[in-house]
């Protein structure tokens, strides 16, 4: 049974002709008994096989392409760009108010450093100047006095 033939091979797998079937289509029901699809569902095509055989399917649309977006005239890094500028001088305006409100501040803890300092030397210096008439301090009157056998005597 499955010895070898002229054509390599086995016995029992003759080649047969080949038939080649067109499918015949339906032809269309009347307009009215169609239904109608709604726009974005394509319609249905049915093909009868010539074994009876019925192939329901999309039918294929071609493809559209895409509608071409004009490019604006000014490109959007730039719009980008300009509206970093504007919101870079806003804020450097404020950093500038900034700059000079601390230098002001500054200036004036320096002012009241140097007036404390002026004032806390002058109370100083007058201290120092009127200390040389009377001091303030307790006075003693020393009388003749006898020290006899490291005893003293008034």
């Amino acid at each position: 049974m499955n010895e070898p033939t002229t054509h390599r091979r086995t016995a029992g797998h003759e080649t047969t002709a080949v038939q080649v079937h067109t499918p015949a289509p339906i032809t269309p029901a009347p307009e009215q008994a169609v239904p109608v699809q709604p726009g974005h569902i394509p319609a249905v095509a049915s093909i009868v096989m010539p074994d009876g055989r019925v192939i329901t399917g999309y039918a294929l649309t071609p493809m559209q392409p895409e509608p071409v977006v004009p490019k604006p005239p000014v490109s959007r890094a730039a719009v980008n760009v300009a509206l970093g500028g504007v919101g870079f001088l806003a804020v450097c305006g404020g950093l500038l108010l900034l700059t000079t409100f601390i230098a002001a501040l500054t200036a004036l803890i320096t002012q009241l450093v140097i007036l404390a300092a002026v004032i806390f030397g002058g109370w100083i210096a007058v201290q120092v100047l009127s200390a040389s008439g009377d001091r303030g301090g307790t006075t003693v009157n020393i009388r003749k006095a006898v020290i006899k056998r490291n005893r003293f005597y008034q």
